[in-house]
């Protein structure tokens, strides 16, 4: 897009992969402008051309992905953030200084964590409705990127989204339902296999045949829309382990508590749904996402439930003002967004340079089906531990868990008596010393008072003596 210019105007999200700003889009002919949302790849990532390729997988896919459902997107483009790039004696790191973009349809109103979120602070749950509503429209999308045909080769494109979860599942104010970040989706027209691994945060709404490495079909992103629907109906996480790798293990064993149990309002017939989405064997699990679309439908219309985007649309509205009022003023024209938007001026659709700004890497065999190895999980609490580097200062360890070890833990005293030893030690004054600190001044010195005293009290007679004369 040679004629298309683009503003940063407000920051939106940020998580470990990429950031995304609200900006608007203005086109140099006309000035037409739209507003759009820009996602742009954290600066250290971009030395890591695995990840960079992931990157632009996503945006080849989307290129095909054209629904209603779909967040669409627009414009792919990298801006030189080095300035040794392109130039003359250009090393062959250049291209790790270059910042990539994605722009993308700007949703207006909040995802889906957001809306669970604000419901669980009042303390309630979402209508069955609703829930079963917002599920829906999520199925629409997926059933349209699963049966997605390469319009080249007219062969499946066998897209699998692989992360569907809340911040992924867009909510516009106008009640519409859009499915976002094919980040790690697959197909087979992807170029490189391309597989950064899972993002923390994400293992609780993984499908167990992923969970152990295994390849995945369609069917692992319905095991994923289960999950959503049944956190939906009951108001808490489904797979929520102490750490990661406990997570995992539930994933794995795919152990459905009774939702009836803990919902009322949930009945067996849609208690039935949720479990054959949550199949531990993908055979068992609705074999495509119209097959689940089309019994919600059918379970809604038998119940006589009426639910439209206009139900959303308002239950948007109660949860953005809520969150407007708990949410923190926040400063505007900050350094960083700044020089981010130094870096859009310099935006270069990748149209323009002919894809080649990335050498893609070798492709590796099998990358991204090995099993989940356990000890790559990081626990958290690992991070209280000692810092071996440094023994004889704990580095995020607490008192307590010093204490409970069997150690040594020096009191207050203690740690004020060594600091005190470490100073300069003081001379004690003697009693002749304070004897002459407390001594009566000289006369020299207590004249000095007095002598002011007496200035100002002539100061004040002379103005009262002209006020009198002024007056007569």
């Amino acid at each position: 897009m040679e004629n298309q210019r683009y503003k940063i105007t407000d920051r939106l999200d940020a998580g470990g992969m990429a950031e995304v700003f609200r900006g608007v889009a203005e086109s140099t002919v006309g000035g037409l402008k739209r507003n759009v949302a820009i996602k742009r790849i954290l600066p250290n990532l971009t030395k890591n051309k695995k990840f960079v390729q992931m990157f632009l997988d996503e945006a080849r896919l989307a290129l095909h992905l054209q629904h209603a459902n779909i967040v669409q997107v627009y414009d792919i483009g990298v801006s030189d953030a080095g300035p040794a790039a392109g130039g003359p004696g250009a090393s062959q790191e250049a291209s790790s200084e270059h910042a990539y973009f994605l722009v993308m349809e700007y949703v207006d109103g909040a995802n889906l964590k957001v809306i669970i979120d604000s419901v669980r602070a009042q303390n309630t749950r979402l209508p069955v409705s609703q829930s079963m509503y917002l599920i829906m429209e999520v199925c629409k999308a997926l059933s349209y990127a699963h049966d997605m045909i390469d319009p080249e080769t007219n062969r499946p494109l066998g897209i699998v989204h692989r992360d569907i979860s809340p911040p992924n599942i867009l909510i516009s104010k106008r009640g519409e339902v859009k499915l976002a970040d094919f980040g790690l989706a697959k197909a087979t027209s992807q170029l490189e296999n391309t597989d950064p691994g899972v993002d923390k945060g994400k293992f609780s709404y993984l499908s167990p045949e992923a969970a152990r490495g295994e390849e995945v079909d369609c069917r692992s992103d319905i095991f994923a829309v289960g999950i959503l629907l049944y956190e939906l109906l009951v108001g808490k996480r489904l797979f929520d382990g102490e750490t990661d790798y406990k997570t995992v293990q539930l994933v794995r064993q795919a152990q459905v508590p009774s939702l009836t149990a803990q919902n009322p309002e949930v009945t067996p017939e849609l208690e039935a749904i949720v479990r054959k989405a949550l199949a531990k064997d993908p055979a068992e699990r609705f074999q495509r996402a119209e097959d689940l679309l089309d019994s919600i439908a059918q379970y809604l219309f038998s119940r006589g439930l009426k639910v439209t985007n206009r139900d959303i649309e308002q239950l948007i509205a109660r949860c953005l003002s809520e969150r407007q009022r708990a949410k923190p003023q926040k400063p505007t024209g900050s350094l960083i967004d700044n020089l981010i938007q130094d870096e859009i001026l310099k935006f270069t659709s990748l149209e323009e340079v002919g894809g080649e700004a990335v050498e893609a890497p070798k492709k590796p065999a099998a990358a991204g089906n090995a099993p989940l190895n356990p000890e790559s999980f990081i626990d958290p609490r690992m991070w209280n531990e000692p810092d071996p580097s440094h023994p004889s200062r704990p580095s995020g360890a607490s008192l307590s868990k010093i204490s409970a070890a069997g150690a040594a833990v020096p009191s207050l005293e203690r740690l004020l008596e060594g600091a005190s030893e470490q100073t300069t030690k003081m001379p004690v004054p003697t009693l002749s010393t304070l004897a002459s600190m407390t001594k009566e001044p000289s006369d020299s010195q207590s004249r000095g008072p007095v002598l002011v005293v007496i200035a100002v009290l002539a100061l004040v007679l002379i103005i009262l003596l002209y006020m009198l004369a002024v007056r007569h």
